[in-house]
């Protein structure tokens, strides 16, 4: 009996990797995954297979289909906050010169953040879904997978930003405890109807004015 023939939506198993480097070929194919999938898109059965070996040969370094999920988890989450942080590049001011700068670099700190996180979840949509694939709290979360350049996450990049507006003068500090979730919530809210609600069917530009809207209301209200 012949074997059924291969599907050609799909790419060819790698014939082999280096030695040393097996996990991190089943993560880059996990990754890959989820950037077309989202969670539920990546398997430990066709990672494996794109990474051109059999299955048995995962599980020295992911035991289950779950710790592979939480490893892409992780790469999503560094992903997302360097998108953040290559935002705050281009648009925050690095250094104030006076009061003025210095009130002008808070403001643009938490619309930056804000504004990479709407186009990552745009951008690389997949990834975004699978960064919040598991519940746990991102407070305390000190993995080094899951951060950017700067060693913080998502959420701790937002708290810096906002710290930035305390330092400013903007914001009383009596505002500040939970304003994280305050702006994060309204952000992912947008975010979350843009790629999978209603809003999902509007033009690249008429998301990014709104989001820029948005952002404005968010860090003004603060």
């Amino acid at each position: 009996m012949k074997a059924p023939p291969a599907d050609a939506s799909l790419p060819p198993p790698r014939a082999t990797y280096r030695h040393g480097d097996l996990r991190r070929a089943l993560l880059e194919a996990g990754v890959e995954l989820a950037r077309h999938g989202g969670p539920d898109a990546v398997v430990l059965r066709e990672a494996t297979r794109r990474a051109g070996v059999v299955p048995n040969a995962a599980y020295r370094h992911f035991a289950s289909r779950g710790a592979l999920l939480e490893a892409v988890r992780a790469e999503a989450v560094a992903r997302m906050a360097r998108a953040m942080e290559a935002e705050l590049a281009v648009d925050a001011p690095a250094k104030s010169r006076g009061k003025g700068d210095a009130v002008a670099a808070a403001r643009a700190a938490v619309r930056a953040v804000g504004a990479g996180y709407l186009r990552f979840a745009r951008e690389e949509t997949g990834l975004f879904r699978t960064a919040f694939a598991d519940l746990a709290p991102v407070e305390g979360d000190a993995d080094p997978a899951k951060a950017g350049g700067s060693g913080l996450n998502p959420f701790q990049l937002l708290g810096a930003a906002l710290d930035q507006l305390v330092q400013a003068g903007v914001m009383p500090p009596e505002r500040r405890p939970g304003a994280e979730y305050l702006a994060w919530s309204t952000v992912h809210g947008l975010a979350m109807l843009t790629i999978a609600g209603p809003l999902r069917g509007l033009a690249g530009a008429e998301i990014e004015a709104l989001g820029q809207r948005l952002l404005e209301m968010v860090e003004r209200g603060l």
